[in-house]
């Protein structure tokens, strides 16, 4: 009896021992749990509009392009009409410009042909009584009566060709220069009309599905609003708070294996994308007197290294991380 009992001692002494030696072997690990993000992407008009009418709801699956809903805004339509009437304005202003009336062309040409008559008989007089006054048959004051006529129809002749010439060839360059920057002026505002009354159609930026619909028919909204939050699916990463102590050797491009509780704790392989060290607000704070100092705390995102379907934004993800 004595010797069973003292082989039981001696038993469950080596069993204790081998636990204790198994155990110390065993590499030290805890339990880091993360959580499953995606790129989300808030949905905003860039105007004022009223809903008139939506056509996807919270869960529906989009395509980068697709209408997403139609404002409506009374005042911008009226915008545009006035910037579309403006630049109609402007631009027949400009023709006028540089258009050239015919009649007033007719009426220039006989203006010069009279001025060129005109400069002929006041040179042929001139001529003569020139020749008249080196004689000494004419007085000086007809010589000078003579001369000045000649010299005025001359500059008349000169005058009239002038205005020929702008007749015909129409405005100045500076009035054509500022008509042609009166329109291009009034095409720029009637484009930024334009653009803002695109605005009031809204289309999904990304492919993805809808997690939040704000827009209610008949609301109005103001600028920048959000009006809907479309998640990007194919964008999926797994995100770890981690101590800085046991960050290790990590870095980025090294590889894991994380567990989703949500998919009957699916295993899976994941590549590390993103180490940042977090603000001053999420340190660990050192708890002895002495011989301790802050911790910083690191977020580390991973991405699954082959796709996985059925991941959601918001699930937990859990990983065994080595503790030293």
């Amino acid at each position: 009896m004595h010797k069973k009992r003292l082989f039981l001692i001696v038993a469950i002494i080596a069993v204790i021992a081998i636990a204790i030696i198994y155990i110390a072997h065993q590499p030290n690990t805890i339990i880091l749990q993360g959580e499953v993000e995606s790129n989300r992407v808030d949905v905003a008009a860039r105007v004022q509009g009223r809903v008139i009418q939506f056509n996807y709801d919270v869960g529906d699956n989009v395509k980068q392009g697709d209408v997403l809903l139609t404002l409506s805004s009374p005042a911008l339509l009226a915008q545009l009409a006035t910037a579309e009437a403006q630049l109609n304005v402007a631009m027949a202003s400009r023709d006028n410009t540089y258009s050239t009336r015919p009649e007033t062309i007719d009426v220039q040409k006989a203006q010069l042909d009279k001025a060129k008559s005109d400069l002929t008989l006041a040179q042929t007089s001139y001529e003569r009584i020139n020749r008249l006054a080196k004689d000494g048959t004419v007085s000086k004051q007809n010589y000078d009566e003579s001369f000045n006529q000649y010299q005025a129809a001359a500059k008349a002749y000169e005058a009239a060709k002038a205005n020929l010439s702008l007749a015909q060839n129409g405005s100045s360059i500076e009035q054509k220069k500022l008509a042609d920057a009166q329109v291009e002026q009034s095409k720029a505002a009637l484009g930024q009309v334009k653009a803002d009354v695109n605005e009031l159609t809204l289309v999904s930026p990304i492919s993805g599905q809808i997690t939040t619909r704000v827009a209610e028919t008949g609301q109005l909204y103001s600028p920048g609003t959000p009006l809907y939050s479309i998640i990007d699916l194919n964008d999926i990463w797994f995100t770890f708070n981690i101590r800085e102590d046991l960050l290790g050797n990590l870095k980025v491009g090294d590889t894991f294996q994380v567990k989703v509780p949500a998919l009957n704790n699916q295993v899976i392989d994941v590549k590390v994308t993103v180490l940042n060290a977090l603000g001053q607000y999420a340190n660990w704070q050192a708890t002895k007197a002495t011989g301790d100092f802050d911790l910083k705390t690191f977020e580390m995102r991973a991405k699954p290294i082959s796709n996985v379907s059925g991941l959601r934004p918001g699930m937990s993800v859990t990983t065994k991380w080595p503790s030293h």
